[in-house]
């Protein structure tokens, strides 16, 4: 597109496509980008008046609340932490508490698990007036088609814990800030993602086609894949006995191939040429354990789950090693097979696993970078290319895009628990969650 081709504005009907989007909260149907995320008129009302009226609220359960359109208004707290989470900013909310955004540039942030942790306990609201503490309902009426469940069932894909910082990669910009700016010509993809309509839930679903450019840049991540099968040799005779240093050695040869086709991958990726040596060397010495976990629980999870968990199957840790097992250990066997469930739940084709790369690569977070807003420039154009190309090709699952980025930061989060895993334990902690993914695939 280039920097003269018009952005459609906010409340564009009759001839252009209009996009049915789904609220990144509660997945209601949502009326545009408020606060700095693509939300309904019920959360973004919720939001705004949390956060003018300085309200601390309570989960009487695991602050891990099922967040849906029929079951949103059973805890407060858990809905205002996920606004939190997903990038809403409370600093795009006017003082006076009248309609309209206070800075219609300000976008979505990210902000640490010890900020959200001082505005869900009111300490970021100390010395201020009209603090209130509830439990209850927060009903609103803003959005049609309130409810609540009449069963509080948690979701079988629930996470583990929601109660840390989820740090979403530059999600949705305002479309205010792009109009009337000069771009880039590096950075003028942005495609029709803001045509939406006032009156869209009158409206029927409209058949929707896929961008142009989403498409060709979606075959630009595809092509600089590796899918092949891995080379590194996994089979293993019947009745063989493996010991601790044999299975740690085959993890370290898989991690050395896997090391070895990310650092392939980074040379064929079609904004090669945009960043220096600096910020890519940067980057994967940041990244290299998410990018090597995605890429095992996705387009190499037939061999990790089944030729990798054959040979494990044939390791017998010691009573020592058992007892050894750390907590950490423990925590990230959990997590990884929570996402190793998810994961199998979506199956995720290979086009958004190259976008979820890289938009997990393109962390414009990491320190030491030299251009980090060249970085996030990137981040968002395949941000909106991996959102793009879901709707498009699962029309029924409007909350399958939400559910990928979630697992970003969860990936991020066990890649950086696994450092803290003291290294003999990870045979046993591979063992573990192998045979338990394996064993909960064959169940089904």
């Amino acid at each position: 597109m280039s920097s003269s081709s018009p952005v459609l504005p906010m409340n564009s009907v009759g001839n252009e496509r209009v996009d049915q989007r789904t609220c990144l909260i509660c997945g209601d149907r949502a009326t545009g980008l408020h606060y700095g995320i693509i939300s309904c008129e019920g959360c973004k009302g919720f939001f705004k008046r949390s956060i003018c009226n300085k309200r601390v609220y309570r989960c009487s359960r695991d602050k891990n609340c099922v967040m849906s359109r029929k079951q949103r208004n059973r805890c407060q707290y858990c809905r205002l932490l996920k606004c939190l989470q997903m990038g809403m900013n409370r600093k795009a909310i006017r003082e006076d508490g009248m309609p309209g955004g206070r800075n219609k540039s300000i976008g979505p942030v990210q902000i640490s698990e010890e900020e959200i942790e001082r505005i869900m306990s009111g300490q970021e609201f100390e010395g201020e007036a009209n603090m209130s503490w509830s439990n209850n309902g927060d009903s609103d009426h803003s959005s049609p088609g309130n409810g609540v469940s009449e069963s509080n069932q948690p979701s079988p894909v629930s996470t583990p814990s929601s109660s840390r910082s989820v740090e979403l990669n530059g999600f949705a910009a305002l479309r205010d800030q792009y109009i009337g700016t000069p771009v880039s010509t590096h950075y003028q993809y942005l495609p029709h993602l803001f045509s939406y309509s006032a009156h869209s839930a009158l409206m029927p679903p409209q058949t929707r086609s896929l961008d142009p450019q989403s498409h060709s840049l979606i075959n630009q991540l595809v092509s600089a894949e590796d899918l092949e099968p891995l080379g590194t040799p996994m089979l293993i005779e019947d009745g063989y006995k493996v010991t601790q240093a044999e299975l740690f050695a085959l993890l370290c040869r898989l991690a050395d191939e896997l090391l070895f086709r990310q650092i392939a991958w980074i040379k064929k990726l079609p904004f090669f040429c945009e960043l220096s040596i600096k910020d890519y060397t940067c980057l994967l010495s940041s990244t290299w354990q998410e990018l090597i976990l995605l890429s095992s629980l996705t387009v190499y999870s037939k061999q990790i789950f089944g030729d990798l968990a054959d040979v494990t199957s044939k390791y017998s840790p010691s009573d020592d090693e058992l007892h050894r097992f750390s907590e950490e250990g423990m925590e990230v066997m959990e997590r990884l097979i929570y996402l190793f469930r998810k994961f199998n739940q979506l199956k995720v084709s290979n086009e958004e696993y190259a976008c979820m790369k890289a938009i997990n690569f393109l962390n414009q977070d990491i320190r030491g970078l030299t251009n980090a807003s060249q970085l996030e420039q990137l981040n968002k154009r395949y941000w909106y290319v991996c959102q793009d190309f879901t709707e498009y090709k699962y029309p029924h699952q409007p909350n399958r895009f939400p559910d990928l980025m979630m697992c970003l930061p969860e990936i991020r989060y066990i890649a950086g628990k696994m450092v803290n895993v003291p290294l003999e334990q990870l045979p046993l902690l591979f063992k573990a969650v192998l045979h338990s993914c394996k064993t909960s695939v064959s169940k089904e």
